[in-house]
């Protein structure tokens, strides 16, 4: 456990000095109905004795969930205003008893729908920033938290009972299901620490190039497959040239956004081999919906969009026949708890670099997101594409 507790650095501010405890924390009247008939449904207790229910120190917490929905409560909790022993409990009952409806208001959703609409969010100009946002952090970071594969991305847990098990795993899992054979060429589009591509390269023999638009990403993937037949660039995929047997993108297309869909299968069709196969592992979302979450977007991946089964079929349709599409959005739940672990253990190590606020921030982002795959809000999809007029016969693998 980490050496910081976050709950004891609190600092209540002085409106609440004095203040009753009963008084302080009572659901304020003034509450819309529908988050009073929320909590209810999915029986959540504020100051309530059971893992999942929150503990809330501030009393202005309720005002800024109010006002701000799921922005004022990651916020809140960011600030040290409430706690929650199992937090990714508690987001996953509020998103099974429809808190998902209630996570922004209609002016903000119409606002994203505007947004969205007149403007490329994951543009080639934009589309660096979640890099440096969010991959560029500190591979300090990512190290301690990751397992040594340094897989940033669901795990396989069918057969796996530790985290690099499962990472491994799915590495070896996706090299079978694009029928990987010794000599042929295989493009990592957003290869981040190029875990796959070594692992592809050392037990498939292939040749590998991965694109990533972080350099902090691409320093480490060079060293980790030093002496390897791989390249690591930092580029934008849609700037690429050439073919490859194989193409393989995990973790990537959750950053691709709607207006870009076509242009990355467009891509692909391109630099593809004409008996080539390309798989593409991504979170997915539910419903074609043009929301995405606020808090997310402005602290973990800004400009970040979930994609739909609709949307990825729309999209790849023109391009390639589907082959087969693999879900099994429970494990990423599995993985970031384990991701959780690691991090909360290996904490102060790192702290001198990072603050409490951030070490906050990062607890909410790991165990919200477990609770939305708990919830089966969100899913995990592994989809394999072939060219028209494909000859091979493809088979499944689990």
């Amino acid at each position: 456990m980490s050496s910081i507790s976050p709950l004891s650095r609190h600092r209540r501010s002085p409106q609440d000095a004095g203040t009753p405890s009963t008084a302080r924390h009572a659901l304020p009247g003034w509450l819309p109905t529908s988050l009073h008939a929320l909590l209810e449904r999915a029986d959540i207790r504020i100051n309530g004795g059971r893992p999942w229910d929150p503990q809330v120190h501030d009393r202005r917490f309720w005002r800024r969930v109010a006002l701000h929905r799921s922005l004022g409560l990651g916020e809140a909790y960011m600030d040290g205003w409430w706690d929650c022993e199992a937090l990714d409990q508690f987001i996953c009952r509020l998103l099974v008893h429809g808190g998902g409806t209630e996570s922004q208001s209609r002016w903000r959703d119409a606002g994203q729908w505007l947004w969205q609409a007149l403007v490329n969010r994951q543009s080639l100009r934009r589309a660096p920033t979640v890099a440096h946002r969010h991959y560029d952090l500190g591979n300090d970071l990512f190290q301690r938290m990751l397992d040594p594969t340094m897989s940033y991305s669901c795990g396989y847990w069918r057969r796996a009972h530790t985290l690099d098990e499962a990472q491994t795993h799915k590495l070896d899992l996706i090299c079978r299901k694009l029928q990987l054979t010794p000599g042929m060429t295989l493009l990592d589009i957003g290869c981040g620490w190029g875990g796959l591509l070594h692992h592809a390269a050392t037990h498939y023999g292939v040749q590998g190039l991965g694109v990533t638009l972080s350099g902090e990403q691409a320093d480490i993937a060079r060293e980790r497959c030093r002496g390897l037949p791989v390249e690591i660039r930092v580029q934008d995929y849609r700037t690429l040239q050439g073919h490859f047997d194989r193409i393989v993108s995990v973790g990537m297309f959750e950053h691709v956004g709607r207006r870009n869909y076509a242009t990355y299968f467009r891509t692909c069709e391109r630099l593809l081999e004409p008996d080539g196969l390309t798989l593409l592992h991504t979170i997915g979302s539910n419903s074609s919906s043009h929301g995405h979450d606020p808090w997310i977007d402005r602290y973990i991946f800004p400009n970040g969009e979930l994609p739909s089964v609709a949307q990825i079929a729309t999209a790849s349709q023109a391009h390639f026949v589907t082959e087969d599409v693999h879900g099994f959005g429970p494990d990423y739940a599995r993985t970031l708890r384990a991701w959780d672990t690691n991090f909360r253990h290996h904490w102060p190590e790192i702290a001198p670099r990072y603050d409490e606020r951030f070490y906050r921030m990062w607890r909410y982002y790991l165990n919200s997101c477990a609770g939305a795959f708990d919830a089966r809000d969100i899913q995990l999809w592994q989809w394999v594409f072939s060219p028209f007029h494909r000859r091979a016969a493809y088979q499944s693998v689990r």
